[in-house]
């Protein structure tokens, strides 16, 4: 088993990702839980593929993912000549742009539900509505302040979008029915503040 190479030690490719490198090895010390020495060379196969891996991506080579600790795939340099392919998103929207995950969602989608729900409900006094907008606000600067710690940034994106969301309520206003005009405009904004706040950072 010395002879062999730490992938092949661990029976995983060049290019395999961290969790199968990580598979690999528990399943190989499940496999020989008994064997001393056949578990050291599978710690230590594990810790050379680790530090190689680190190695690779201080000289660039592996694409670590955004958000994540270890590196995910071998990025394939290009043959020479051969231009990578344009991404298909310009780069300011891709530092603008954020995927939450169900977690991120959870916290934003409740405080604005309740905020908009109490916004639309006859019984909650309509001059209450500056209270929740100024609620909605605060919370749409607190999510996106804790996403990256640039409060500068939160401020802006919060300022853009409660005067989006006041302006795109009055443009549908129209649409309010039997619902009061400045309950509907505050319903709107809530819902593009939760937009802001949850896929923008």
């Amino acid at each position: 088993m010395s002879e062999q190479s730490p992938y092949e030690q661990l029976g995983v490719t060049l290019d395999a990702s961290f969790d199968e490198i990580q598979e690999a090895r528990d399943r190989l010390k499940q496999q020989y839980s008994g064997e001393i020495k056949l578990l050291q060379s599978i710690e230590a196969a594990y810790d050379a593929i680790l530090m190689d891996r680190l190695k690779m991506r201080q000289e660039g080579k592996i694409k670590v993912p955004e958000r994540i600790r270890f590196p995910e795939r071998v990025t394939p340099t290009p043959p020479s000549g051969v231009q990578p392919a344009a991404n298909s998103k310009p780069n300011w929207l891709n530092q603008l742009w954020d995927t939450p995950s169900r977690a991120d969602l959870l916290w934003p989608s409740g405080v604005y539900v309740t905020l908009a729900g109490l916004s639309l409900y006859s019984g909650f006094a309509t001059s209450l509505l500056q209270l929740t907008l100024a609620l909605g606000v605060g919370s749409c600067l607190y999510f996106l302040n804790r996403k990256e710690n640039k409060f500068g940034r939160a401020v802006l994106l919060t300022v853009v979008g409660l005067i989006g969301g006041l302006i795109l309520g009055s443009l549908l206003s129209s649409l309010a029915g039997a619902i009061a005009v400045e309950r509907f405009i505050a319903f709107i904004t809530f819902i593009v503040l939760w937009l802001v706040a949850c896929f923008l950072r």
